[in-house]
């Protein structure tokens, strides 16, 4: 059977060194960390965590600027300032020492932090190691991580889609020759939109993290070194497979192997995890003041997102307008992210157009969170239909350019789509900021049951 996944949030450190930490978390036994590539986030790991739940606890974090993390405290971090990062998560969740799996820019981080802080391994996998030339370097420094920003029209997303894109058919992306291509190019929208999620979460943290690793050096200990024993692995078509010539001299405990597909790269570093001397088991730590709660009913099971104020928070539970999520309120109590919205889990098939499955899965969560009252949110005017079209991702990724529209011009008109003067609302500057717009859209395009939730509204009046 497949392990669970839940999610958490732990605060590290303090003053303007307090940060968000998210992580994921499934399975049963001794610990196994897991460090994502860029511009992923832990959520690259899900399947991989229900399969390898069976034999470890996978704790996989968002790294700092990245998924639900919030970025490091430092103009441009380096990979020493990730490296010790992951350590401070470590040290945080009670751990002395673990075993981790890194993939990319995942290995790159463990292995720094392997030199850093040596008592904190027992040993890594690492899917890939980059190896860079100088030359190489002064390439991606130029080239590789522009300013991600967004703009007023929503030209930022039409940069996004097409370099996520191109960055499964060249590597690297902006280096378009027949040269360059990759081996297992695909146009998958889904693939594509995924990894643009991540992206749009991140926002322009997302190039610190690259530049961080892309600058990295090559930080193998000498041939004479003890060492912690090192696996690393790459599949054909992998772009860091040619990197495994470059490695060089390693220690005694270090090996590196190239093996033909994803599945083979897995299984082998599977087998060597399970050979590491295990981690303890741990309870998970979490933030008392935001989080995941579990609920059920008989129309949904599963996880809800939930934040509080930190100050001074109502009795009461907000709930948030349809298309939207709590990432987009001024939080006076609790908040939570309806199923279909934000982090929550969606509805099982199609989301429910009455009142009564959308009431319980609220007097679920109100009485989880231990909370009084409940505040909705207002009735949208307009057709649904109309209100919500589909945002399934498209082949040229114009579902995204659509989101952004939309989120814009409904703080014009209401409903958004009679763009004319008899329909006019008033508008402050901050509601077309473009941080709360990105916001907006990000929320929007995640919220496969608004039409339904909008439906439910205008059913009970």
């Amino acid at each position: 059977m497949a392990a669970t996944i839940t999610r958490h949030y732990l605060t590290l450190g303090s003053g303007a060194n307090r940060r968000r930490v998210h992580y994921r978390r499934a399975g049963t036994g001794p610990v196994l960390l897991l460090v994502h590539q860029s511009p992923r986030s832990g959520g690259e790991y899900e399947e991989l965590m229900r399969h390898w739940g069976a034999h470890f606890t996978c704790i996989a974090p968002d790294t700092p600027g990245f998924g639900q993390s919030e970025p490091l405290a430092k103009a441009s971090p380096n990979i020493d300032d990730y490296a010790d990062a992951i350590v401070e998560f470590i040290a945080a969740m009670g751990l002395d020492q673990v075993p981790a799996y890194g993939f990319h820019s995942g290995a790159i981080i463990l292995i720094t932090a392997l030199k850093r802080h040596p008592e904190r391994f027992s040993g890594i996998a690492a899917g890939g190691y980059g190896v860079w030339t100088e030359a190489e370097k002064a390439a991606f420094g130029a080239n590789y991580t522009p300013p991600f920003l967004p703009l007023p029209y929503g030209q930022h997303l039409v940069w996004a889609w097409n370099r996520v894109l191109e960055q499964a058919w060249f590597f690297p992306w902006y280096d378009v020759r027949n040269e360059t291509r990759m081996r297992n190019a695909h146009d998958d929208p889904g693939k594509v939109h995924d990894i643009i999620m991540e992206i749009l979460d991140a926002g322009d943290s997302f190039r610190h993290g690259y530049a961080a690793v892309l600058a990295a050096p090559r930080d193998i200990p000498p041939p004479d070194a003890v060492s912690a024993p090192v696996f690393i692995t790459a599949y054909d078509g992998d772009p860091m497979q040619a990197h495994i010539d470059r490695l060089g001299d390693m220690p005694a405990s270090w090996s590196a192997r190239k093996v033909r597909t994803p599945d083979d790269q897995i299984a082998a570093s599977l087998a060597f995890l399970q050979t590491l001397t295990p981690a303890p088991v741990i309870e998970p730590k979490a933030d008392s003041h935001q989080g995941f709660i579990s609920i059920s009913t008989p129309a949904f099971s599963g996880q809800l997102h939930w934040r509080r104020a930190e100050a001074n928070p109502a009795d009461l539970l907000e709930i948030h307008a349809p298309g939207q999520a709590l990432d987009c309120m001024a939080i006076r109590g609790t908040a939570i992210d309806l199923p279909g919205h934000g982090l929550s889990s969606p509805w099982p098939g199609e989301a429910p157009r009455d009142w009564a499955p959308w009431a319980a899965v609220i007097e679920a969560a109100r009485t989880a969170l231990g909370l009084g009252t409940v505040a909705l949110p207002a009735v949208p005017p307009g057709d649904p239909d109309r209100l919500f079209p589909d945002f399934t991702p498209d082949r040229f990724g114009s579902y995204l350019t659509r989101a952004w529209a939309i989120a814009r011009a409904r703080h014009f008109f209401a409903p958004w789509y009679e763009g004319n003067a008899a329909h006019a609302i008033p508008f402050a500057p901050e509601d077309i900021a473009l941080e709360q717009l990105a916001l907006e859209c990000r929320a929007l395009v995640r919220a496969s049951a608004a039409r339904q939730f909008a439906m439910a509204l205008q059913a009970k009046g």
